[in-house]
């Protein structure tokens, strides 16, 4: 690595930093990813119980990631789990967080058409239920979509949500599209770095670079490379790996890391204009020559 890439700032839009994986090691994590260049951090959450868990690392950890911010939702994974009143808590819940300056969106939300066992009507209720606040509110959505960018496209039409990322983008050029022309930039991490991706890499090179952001999805999507390392003998993806990540994506679009770099920090910060505000007061921005 350059000297010049060692002082690259980079974002990760989506590490579960609070999932047990980190439990043990979570502090170390955090400072090497800070010395990596990691300068802001967005953890979604995917059920009730996990929202105090988030806030409250979110202000643990926020002195070592200063733009380390979070946001409320249910997952459609975790739906089973679920009560109707839980979207009425959720509403509770994101009223009072509009004063925490962390707090960035609502998320993780969205529609699961891979995994069995789903059913697909109680999701789509969760997931309008949501997309409601998040209209009421104005505030972004971090999207899980799975064989499901058609249906999420739909739901979007008929509401007022102002903005948001397509987490883990597995779809068509077409659907990109029009993910796009609805405000929302588009998430890619790990799977890019796998030569068999051949269709995420074609995403990669051709899109508009304003409408991509980089993630880890930590501890899920690893790298290709942590196969062939098996880094601490597990698969377990890191946020400490996003640099190299987001290098890799560089090369596969075929520019510099500054640019890159530069260009996916503004990216997420137009999709969260909440993270913005963070940063902005927080960070010091390097502009690409």
């Amino acid at each position: 690595m350059s000297e010049a890439s060692k002082d690259l700032i980079w974002v990760d839009t989506h590490c579960h930093l609070d999932a047990p994986e980190f439990k043990n090691t979570l502090s170390q994590i955090v400072t090497k990813a800070n010395s990596e260049g990691v300068k802001a951090l967005l953890l979604p959450t995917v059920q009730t119980r996990d929202w105090d868990h988030a806030r409250n690392l979110a202000v643990q950890y926020g002195s070592q990631i200063p733009g380390l911010v979070y946001t409320l939702g249910i997952h459609p994974l975790y739906i089973n789990h679920a009560k109707e009143e839980d979207i009425a808590i959720l509403k509770k819940q994101i009223e009072q967080a509009l004063s925490d300056p962390r707090f960035v969106g609502i998320g993780e939300i969205g529609l699961d058409y891979f995994v069995e066992g789903l059913d697909p009507q109680r999701q789509e209720q969760f997931f309008h239920a949501q997309l409601d606040l998040a209209e009421q509110f104005q505030l972004p959505v971090i999207l899980h979509a799975r064989r499901s960018q058609d249906a999420i496209l739909k739901a979007l039409r008929c509401r007022n949500v102002p903005s948001g990322i397509a987490h883990a983008f597995n779809g068509s050029f077409q659907q990109a599209e029009q993910f796009i022309g609805l405000g929302f930039k588009l998430g890619f991490g790990g799977a890019a770095t796998y030569d068999r991706a051949l269709q995420i890499r074609r995403l990669i090179k051709e899109l508009p670079l304003d409408s991509i952001v980089t993630e880890t999805d930590a501890p899920d999507i690893p790298p290709a490379w942590l196969k062939e390392e098996k880094e601490d003998g597990a698969l377990c993806n890191k946020p400490t790996f996003l640099p190299r990540i987001a290098r890799e994506l560089a090369m596969i679009r075929g520019i510099s890391n500054e640019v890159f770099s530069e260009a996916v920090w503004q990216n997420a910060m137009q999709a969260l204009p909440r993270w913005s505000a963070l940063t902005s007061k927080l960070i010091h921005i390097p502009l690409a020559s």
